[in-house]
């Protein structure tokens, strides 16, 4: 998930802090940023959710970061 990274990055934020906020480890969150982990659609919103975008960003299927609710 490439725009894992970007969002953290644009946040300052490092895998380990992004991890620990979630209940994930860090190894985790350093695979779905690689690419070499899906993560579940559980992870997937709370990972939009602590972004505050849509899980179709963060899959790359949007390129607007709005929730539309």
């Amino acid at each position: 998930m490439r725009r894992l990274k970007e969002l953290r990055d644009r946040r300052g934020i490092s895998q380990l802090k992004l991890a620990m906020d979630l209940g994930l480890t860090q190894n985790s969150v350093s695979r779905y940023e690689s690419g070499a982990r899906e993560a579940d659609y559980k992870t997937l919103i709370a990972l939009a959710d602590y972004f505050g975008v849509s899980v179709d960003y963060l899959l790359e299927r949007t390129d607007n970061p709005s929730l539309s609710r």
